[in-house]
């Protein structure tokens, strides 16, 4: 799982450049997903460990960011549009895209962890 947890570090960290750059740089906070995937990148190294406790510990660590991040994205993805909607204007449909990738990554990454210590408690390596 710490391998699934290095390729959404780089999904993420695309999208947060991504996001900046499509925001026109102009808004340093579409980097956010950027720095969600730089801690799910260092944990997911240390996650990468022959000792079942401190993997266990990280990629523990791993998915509550991982929560975090789907928790965050999706109330600001809310927050956003609702808050163009009642302003009477358009919501910046870059940012909005940029919220709900974040949060639907994220979800998809807690789910396959979830997914991940059922499976590990199961098969009684655990």
């Amino acid at each position: 799982m710490a391998k699934v947890t290095l390729v959404f570090a780089v999904l993420l960290a695309a999208l947060g450049v991504a996001g900046y750059v499509g925001t026109g740089s102009a808004h340093i906070t579409a980097l956010i997903p950027l720095w969600f995937g730089l801690a799910l990148g260092v944990f997911g190294f240390l996650a990468i460990s022959p000792n079942e406790g401190r993997r266990k510990l990280f990629m523990h660590i791993n998915v509550s960011i991982g929560l975090l991040g789907f928790l965050g994205g999706a109330v600001e993805a809310i927050r956003g549009y609702a808050h163009a909607r009642s302003a009477g204007i358009d919501p910046n449909m870059t940012a909005l895209a940029s919220k709900l990738a974040l949060a639907g990554l994220m979800l998809i990454y807690v789910f396959l962890c979830v997914k991940s210590f059922i499976d590990a408690r199961r098969s009684g390596k655990v």
